[in-house]
């Protein structure tokens, strides 16, 4: 009998990194008048067969992906909940375009896009390059990368893939020396978060079986479009899901500027614009302390129906500050949602990698860090659908717990998503 010792594949690491603070980046525009030097431009992903449709329809099987994480981690996290589910969907798409048999099969399930197909991995590349191309007063920015372990081959095409479609910086590490191993991956993540994520590897998670670690960041730095004056924050209970308070600086806006809002019976639906109108906030906040009622509505048709819905209002708006950092072992999650075979060594099929059925997922992380605080957000004026609505409330109060997420507002794609159970934490 021929023993064959099965090899760990690879770490799944995704990172995300979201500030929302005060100062303003000046970049520059991508135009003959530019003098932003070449070397500094942000190189294109191939996205020749991407089409408008064919973006939309990526973008729409992300935020279904969303709801789907979002509720499973609701369920299991009983705090402050933050995740990108564009950071995670990346991350296992590369990792599902490498996948074959049944173990594709559950990652196209949970994925819902289909493997090498041109026009989604030209949209994945569209998408890619509207988030990086530079624009003046925010930064927002994602990188890829893979890691292979030295002398160890892998399949021509699927690196290849990776590095157009994707935009993976390809490396060579010696896994078998985790520590430096894990310092160099760790140095990569520090400068796509500009250093607020570090040390997330550690040693002992690598070692001389490990062939790939395939990684995502995605990091976002922006201004509210007309600032919370800082003089108006002031010191408020909010109400936890079990009727204690505690103590919150909460952000308000006595002038009621013009937002965009919806609302239903039980639910107030606020959109905040970034500086330069290509990212929001929504924020979607129960009528009474019942988070449980607004996580159950949490899903595509409702989101849309809710955007549709928004119009423009003279609205006193007072938010919290807010500011935490979340890690998650994405392994049991993802698993739960159906992706089971990629984890288990002598079932997992990741052939389109390297050939050999010899590769399984160890190990899939997530680390996000979000801040929200006066010279984060307002509305401006925005394409709206204008309705008469009884009762309409002059206020929104976020004095209870509540979900949020930011939307690319050109694709609609979610690229993060949180609820907000405690700010004071």
């Amino acid at each position: 009998m021929i023993l064959i010792k099965k090899i760990q594949i690879f770490s799944i690491i995704v990172i995300c990194l979201i500030v929302t603070s005060g100062i303003i980046y000046t970049l520059y525009s991508l135009n003959e008048n530019s003098n932003i030097e070449t070397s500094k431009l942000i190189p294109l992903a191939d996205d020749t067969n991407a089409t408008a449709e064919s973006v939309s329809k990526l973008a729409n099987l992300l935020n279904d992906f969303s709801f789907d994480f979002f509720r499973k981690i609701a369920n299991v996290e009983e705090g402050n909940v933050f995740f990108s589910p564009y950071s995670i969907f990346t991350a296992l798409s590369m990792a599902y375009e490498g996948a074959r048999e049944n173990t594709a099969n559950e990652m196209e399930n949970v994925l819902k896009i289909l493997q090498n197909n041109s026009q989604t991995l030209g949209s994945f590349g569209r998408i890619y390059n509207l988030l990086n191309q530079n624009q003046e007063g925010y930064k927002i920015s994602t990188a890829n990368a893979f890691w292979t372990h030295e002398d160890y081959e892998f399949l021509k095409k699927y690196l290849d893939l990776l590095k157009n479609f994707y935009m993976a910086e390809a490396n060579e590490l010696d896994f078998s020396d985790n520590i430096e191993a894990a310092e160099i991956i760790n140095s990569w993540i520090e400068e796509q978060t500009n250093d607020k994520i570090k040390d997330m590897i550690q040693p002992d998670m690598l070692s001389d079986l490990t062939k790939l670690v395939l990684t995502n960041a995605i990091y976002f730095k922006g201004q509210w479009d007309s600032p919370f004056n800082p003089k108006l924050t002031y010191e408020t209970d909010f109400e936890l899901t079990t009727g204690q308070t505690v103590k919150v600086n909460m952000m308000s806006d006595p002038k009621n500027s013009v937002f965009n809002y919806s609302e239903t019976e039980f639910l107030q639906i606020l959109e905040m614009d970034y500086y330069g109108n290509d990212l929001s906030m929504l924020v979607i906040l129960p009528k009474e302390n019942n988070i449980t009622y607004a996580e159950s509505k949490m899903n595509f048709e409702n989101l849309s129906k809710w955007k549709n819905n928004l119009y423009e209002k003279d609205i006193n708006v007072e938010i919290p500050k807010f500011k935490f950092e979340k890690k998650y072992s994405l392994d049991n999650i993802l698993q739960d949602m159906g992706i089971v075979d990629a984890f288990l060594p002598g079932v997992a099929d990741f052939s389109g990698m390297d050939g050999t059925k010899n590769l399984f997922i160890s190990r899939a992380l997530h680390q996000a860090f979000v801040e929200v605080n006066e010279e984060g957000t307002e509305a401006a004026a925005a394409t709206t659908i204008i309705m008469e609505l009884t009762a309409v409330p002059d206020s929104f109060i976020a004095n209870h717990p509540f979900i949020f997420l930011i939307q690319h507002k050109e694709t609609g794609a979610i690229l993060f998503m949180g609820r907000v159970n405690d700010p004071s934490l």
